[in-house]
């Protein structure tokens, strides 16, 4: 299983056995954090691990709380102020993260005020079999192999996913420990992910981020590439743009956005090959001048991203047909389907045709 672990000076990951023992993990977060004596806390809003009844021969995978893709917020016992504030002292190492993003790092894809209907909005995109069963690639020569796109299931933590598939590798799920550091990021940094960043109060926007319904998206890729200290690049298929998160990094991963969905770009080394032998994150060199080398990775996700808007492999948010599931009444754009969200209570839309 896969730990995220907070401590006093920074995040770091353990890998450890589900036939682990309590004291092994214990052992563990002492040596990554250099904290001897620590209280624990886990999720959002972050919860007391009653670690004081584990007794230490306690198997991992016989624990009441799943550790895995969870992340862990230590706190020396001895250092009362942390008690009082566990976080106020957890600034990530330069390694794992840089600087706090600028404004400009939450360009579009941008959630707005009319975004977050009470419950979560369900919106299927039309069927895309085309793309699934004979999906475009492009060469990359300088890397002898051929870059692809990884298709993410429509279930509303497409974003999620297709950062974990690249970041923690396609074994491990991720989904909820990726929402979860976004959650425990804002609201340890509520001065900068204020309501007018969010457009809602942070307490529930942490809240509305950890339910698995809940989209992802520029605030959300923000977070992340600093969290894991990687340049995310999220290519917009329907007019070419590129936002760059967390931008000037030593590697980078690229992400297809598609107007409602996200999907992963991968090398391979011939189209067709299995996902196992995928490469995600690529090494970046950059010159003096600001010239960067890449492998020609980014200019074959614009290429790539050409033939999918041919293949109109993207949905036009303002303008495409949209159909409520629940009652059958139809509509243009999301907005609509989130003034009727918000008038109905129903959440569950398809995209004309679906």
């Amino acid at each position: 299983m896969r730990v995220r672990v907070r401590g006093p000076d920074g995040v770091s990951t353990i890998n450890i056995e589900d036939s682990a023992t309590w004291a092994d993990l214990k052992a563990m977060i002492s040596k990554v954090t250099s904290v001897p004596d620590f209280d624990i806390k886990y999720g959002y809003p972050p919860k007391p691990f009653n670690t004081e009844s584990i007794d230490n021969a306690t198997l991992l995978s016989n624990l009441d709380i799943k550790l895995d893709g969870e992340q862990l917020i230590i706190m020396a016992r001895d250092v009362q102020s942390q008690l009082s504030s566990p976080m106020a002292k957890s600034n990530p190492s330069p390694s794992v993260a840089g600087p706090l993003p600028q404004t400009k790092s939450l360009n579009p894809p941008q959630h707005e005020s009319s975004d977050f209907p009470d419950k979560p909005l369900n919106l299927t995109r039309k069927s895309q079999t085309d793309i699934d069963s004979d999906p475009p690639s492009v060469p990359l020569p300088n890397l002898s192999s051929t870059l692809t796109i990884r298709i993410m299931p429509d279930d509303n933590s497409c974003l999620f996913r297709a950062l974990s598939s690249a970041l923690l590798g396609p074994s491990l799920d991720g989904m909820t420990e990726l929402r979860s550091i976004v959650a425990q990021t804002i609201a340890s940094q509520s001065d900068f992910y204020s309501a007018a960043v969010l457009e809602k109060p942070p307490d529930d926007y942490c809240k509305w981020i950890q339910n698995p319904d809940s989209w992802g998206g520029g605030i959300e890729l923000a977070i992340l590439s600093q969290e894991f200290g990687v340049e995310v690049c999220s290519v917009n298929v329907q007019d070419g743009r590129v936002d760059r998160f967390n931008e000037g990094q030593p590697t980078r991963c690229i992400l297809v956005y598609s107007g409602i969905h996200y999907d992963v770009l991968a090398a391979t080394p011939y189209a067709g090959a299995d996902p196992e032998h995928d490469r995600k994150v690529f090494e970046v060199l950059r010159m003096v001048g600001g010239e960067e080398m890449d492998g020609g990775v980014l200019d074959a996700a614009k290429d790539l991203c050409k033939v999918l808007r041919e293949r109109h492999y993207f949905t036009d948010t303002k303008g495409f047909d949209v159909k409520c599931n629940v009652c059958g009444q139809s509509g243009k754009g999301e907005k609509w389907a989130v003034t009727h969200a918000n008038g109905t209570g129903h959440v569950d839309f398809g995209e004309g045709g679906v």
